[in-house]
């Protein structure tokens, strides 16, 4: 078995029949599947098991968390390399092969990740970070490293300097595409289940360097929808990313966890504090909402178009150039992809080409009868 790839399940039933479709489309290439659903209140482990009979699904009775879930599945895992993605994702029908290609002809690498296009084809700068130190972990706490992100001193967080259509070997993949060789997990361990969610994915990347091996980017692209529309202002993301970062910092810094403490609690009261600001600022100056943009469609069924019955129809070989001024004349704010005239590597590459800053890309599978795109995924009819 050439890799394992195994993802971790939480309520997003139809991202997740997105990615197992783009998932088995793969080509040339011997894997096998493992789908860990957290004890999701929808239909997902349903799902599964009607569409995907190949899918080693694990059900658990409770929402184990990220590390544990991934943990159950390693252990079960018999591929030379395992992957671990996320349900929010869409890989391209070469991407395994790619990444595993590469993977073998580098046996110093002990993981790698990808390029991470969001929802609407603009690069995610978490697909390659640094170490969070000390002094990196200050800048990104307190906005150095947002404030100059291409500063080889400050920008080290995102490591912005690295040129992203470029492979380099860098200090943190992704949990969201996180590419292990099987050696390397028998050398450092599986995941470490302190974290529940956030920072498990820097702590295992660390580890991966510490045994001797290299952590690679790798610029073959992947769409991750919810790369963006976290709600970083929470006060719950706030604390879970930051008590994260605190906890890697005492396993690996501990000399220094003192002061370090001290600036987690602040940043946790400081960022908790701005979020509760900007929420009333909203509530009082409410943001003029948007005029609604146009759809347009892209080799999209009849079906389709009776849901969006004031949408525009875009040639499925329409040059580039004119499928940006297209969106750009006519303030088209979705344009939707349909799988029976796009494969998965035209969509992710047609996402990226035609990015315009607020356009949303949208993927429909007529025959799953599905729509998928960052904000929602929803069954499609024409009585919906």
């Amino acid at each position: 078995m050439k890799l394992s790839v195994i993802i971790v399940n939480y309520n997003v039933e139809l991202y997740l029949q997105q990615c197992l479709l783009s998932v088995f489309q793969s080509k040339n290439i011997d894997f096998e599947v493992f789908v860990v659903d957290n004890n999701s209140p929808d239909n997902s482990c349903k799902m599964v098991k009607e569409r995907f009979p190949l899918v080693k699904l694990i059900e658990n009775k409770c929402n184990a968390g990220f590390a544990k879930a991934n943990n159950q599945a390693l252990a079960l895992s018999q591929g030379e390399y395992v992957l671990l993605l996320n349900p929010d994702t869409v890989v391209a029908e070469d991407t395994f092969e790619n990444v595993c290609r590469f993977m073998d002809e580098n046996p110093d690498a002990g993981g790698l990740g990808v390029k991470m296009l969001d929802g609407y084809g603009n690069f995610l700068p978490e697909s390659k970070r640094g170490f969070p130190s000390p002094f990196v972990a200050f800048c990104k706490i307190f906005g150095l490293s947002g404030l100059f992100p291409k500063s080889h001193l400050f920008g080290k967080y995102h490591v912005r300097y690295l040129d992203e259509n470029q492979p380099h070997v860098v200090d943190i993949l992704a949990g969201a595409f996180m590419l292990i060789r099987s050696e390397t997990l028998k050398k450092i361990g599986f995941l470490d289940e302190k974290f529940f969610m956030y920072g498990e994915d820097i702590d295992m990347s660390y580890r991966i360097t510490l045994a001797g091996y290299k952590n690679y980017y790798l610029p073959e692209r992947i769409i991750h929808y919810k790369g963006e529309s976290t709600h970083k202002d929470t006060l719950k993301y706030v604390k879970i990313f930051y008590e994260s970062m605190l906890i890697f910092f005492k396993k690996y810094y501990q000399k220094s966890s003192f002061m370090f403490t001290v600036s987690i609690k602040f940043a946790i009261f400081f960022r908790a504090l701005l979020a509760a600001l900007r929420r009333i600022f909203t509530s009082v100056f409410p943001k003029k909402k948007k005029s609604v943009g146009k759809v347009a469609l892209m080799g999209c069924t009849e079906e389709l178009k009776c849901l969006f019955n004031d949408s525009i129809e875009i040639p499925v070989d329409e040059k580039i150039s004119n499928i940006k001024s297209i969106i750009k004349s006519e303030k088209i704010q979705y344009i939707v992809l349909g799988t029976d005239h796009f494969n998965y590597k035209e969509i992710i590459s047609l996402s990226e080409s035609i990015y315009s800053g607020d356009c949303e890309i949208g993927i429909y599978h007529p025959k799953e009868k599905i729509l998928i795109s960052r904000s929602d995924g929803r069954k499609i009819s024409c009585n919906s």
